[in-house]
């Protein structure tokens, strides 16, 4: 018969071994700035100001890759759609410093979820700017050097917004070069908008083919956030597929001449 002590370090290294899995299945999940990442999108990244939930979001966001790719820099002038939950906009107020600003746009039905908390924000950080507009209707701030739209081109159209308008309107904001930074969720290829209303994704090949209409040229496609595994048929808000699905990146510019 096991005596109390046999029992007793039994069970000691059964919690231990628990823990370091643990341990080492957050270790996994953790993220870190790659080496070479400018040291203002570093500190940005490790920002105090960043909320743990924010932070927690990194593994599968990739920010400082993102923010690196997109070529941002102090003092940038910058134009953020869908800023709501400011998980890009804490960051981005942060690289701009006093001398960049960052104009927050979103549609008139987040204000129920997120219009307290985004002018909470703009109190806080003398950079950011918020506003609260139909984007059919929406007067952009001129002379941007980047436009951001994170996972949230898809909604347009569930919002009947006129994308071939905004887009050109986008055009005409940017700076000759400045960059228009587009990330979503990928639907089935070929499947253009078919599941937008359903499943929140877009192929991705509207976008391209909707942003370079405008006048845009593609510099860069990048897949960093890509899930092979995503057979691109679920809900992006299903439990377990949130934060794991296929998306890309795409870095459009306004051409220089």
């Amino acid at each position: 018969m096991q005596s109390l002590t046999s029992k007793v370090l039994t069970t000691v290294a059964a919690v231990a071994a628990l823990g370091m899995i643990a341990v080492s299945a957050q270790a996994e999940d953790a993220y870190m700035v790659p080496k070479g990442t400018p040291s203002y999108i570093a500190h940005a990244v490790e920002s105090p100001d960043r909320t743990p939930e924010q932070k927690a979001r990194d593994a599968d966001r990739k920010p400082a890759e993102i923010l690196t790719m997109s070529g941002i820099k102090p003092g940038n002038k910058v134009i953020e759609f869908a800023s709501f939950g400011q998980y890009y906009t804490t960051m981005l107020s942060d690289i701009l410093g006093p001398n960049g600003s960052v104009d927050m746009f979103d549609l008139p039905y987040t204000e129920k979820r997120a219009g307290e908390a985004s002018r909470a924000f703009v109190a806080k950080h003398a950079n950011a700017h918020y506003h609260l507009v139909n984007y059919n209707d929406v007067t952009l701030p001129q002379g941007a050097d980047e436009v951001f739209m994170v996972l949230y081109y898809h909604d347009l159209s569930l919002n009947d917004i006129d994308t071939a308008k905004l887009d050109k309107k986008i055009f005409d904001a940017l700076k000759p070069g400045g960059v228009f930074l587009v990330v979503d969720h990928n639907a089935r290829p070929g499947s253009g908008r078919e599941d937008t209303k359903k499943l929140h994704r877009i192929d991705p090949e509207v976008i391209k083919k909707e942003v370079t209409a405008a006048g845009f040229t593609l510099a860069e496609e990048s897949h960093i956030l890509a899930h092979p595994e995503d057979p691109h048929t679920q809900m992006i808000f299903t439990p377990g597929v949130r934060g794991k699905t296929d998306r890309t990146v795409f870095k459009f510019v306004k051409p220089a001449n």
